[in-house]
């Protein structure tokens, strides 16, 4: 499995019927106008209901308000987004978004992107304040959707920074959308109850495997058990996965990625689930 990084497509296919008429105006027979009355009848509102709208998705900067700055050690911070035309994904996008920037400096609170921007200069200003030599904050945040199945929309989002002397490059978020039901999905959603041991015992394998690989101080410090409840998640054609940051289980903790094989995946996954997200 590989974690995909171009934007997947959905493609529809319309359907068109043509009726014609007779030139001769004699009322139709019963059985012709049965025929035609069937042929007219409107698609039930369940079978609408299961086409979702073509995304067409477009990279654009995000709209946000930056201070005004005269000095020459300025804030650098660039948002790269998405624009979709489904309205509820690009609310969702921009709220992914806005928990990016704020994990960024350690805050966890339910913020508009402009309310997390302007977060981000607040703590960029104070750590400037404290001497005079600080730098300030550097921010770059891209954003993408490498892959999509159905309703369900896998979003990537890289960051780039440098902040308080210590740089990041290429630091991933994964979060998953359901747009028919709309809502943001965690492991716990997708993974069938009875089965939750079962992906407890992928993800512990793998944890343990990973932890032989650590350095003796972070094994030392790095707690016994991995809990992927809320753990970011990702999907591609062959199964799921998840994927821990450098320092999130433990410091100088390396990336973690645990990928669950086709099989695996069907054994864990909920019935109504996997057979529309693979």
């Amino acid at each position: 499995m590989k974690l995909l990084k171009h934007t997947a497509f959905l493609s529809f296919i319309a359907l068109s019927l043509g009726l014609s008429a007779c030139d001769d105006r004699a009322k139709p027979s019963a059985s012709d106008a049965k025929v035609a009355s069937e042929s007219v009848q409107p698609v039930p509102k369940k079978e609408l209901a299961e086409v979702l709208p073509y995304l067409n998705i477009q990279e654009q900067t995000a709209q946000i308000a930056l201070p005004f700055c005269e000095t020459k050690n300025c804030l650098e911070l660039e948002i790269q987004t998405l624009k979709t035309k489904d309205s509820w994904l690009n609310t969702w996008i921009e709220q992914k978004q806005a928990q990016v920037i704020q994990d960024q400096i350690g805050l966890k609170q339910q913020m508009s992107l402009q309310q997390a921007v302007n977060a981000y200069v607040k703590k960029s200003d104070a750590w400037q304040a404290e001497f005079k030599a600080n730098h300030a904050y550097e921010l770059a945040v891209y954003t993408r959707i490498p892959y999509q199945r159905n309703q369900f929309v896998l979003m990537q989002v890289g960051v780039d920074s440098a902040q308080e002397n210590i740089k990041v490059k290429e630091r991933y978020y994964f979060f998953v959308a359901d747009r028919r039901t709309q809502k943001n999905l965690t492991a716990l959603d997708i993974i069938e109850p009875k089965q939750q041991a079962q992906m407890d015992t992928f993800v512990q394998q793998a944890y343990t495997q990973w932890l032989k690989e650590q350095n003796t101080l972070a094994r030392s410090a790095a707690p016994k058990k991995l809990y992927w409840g809320q753990a970011d998640w990702f999907f591609d054609q062959e199964g799921i996965g998840l994927h821990y940051r450098s320092n999130e289980i433990v410091k100088d903790g390396q990336q973690l990625d645990i990928y669950l094989t086709k099989e695996q995946t069907q054994q864990v996954l909920k019935a109504d689930i996997y057979p529309s997200m693979f």
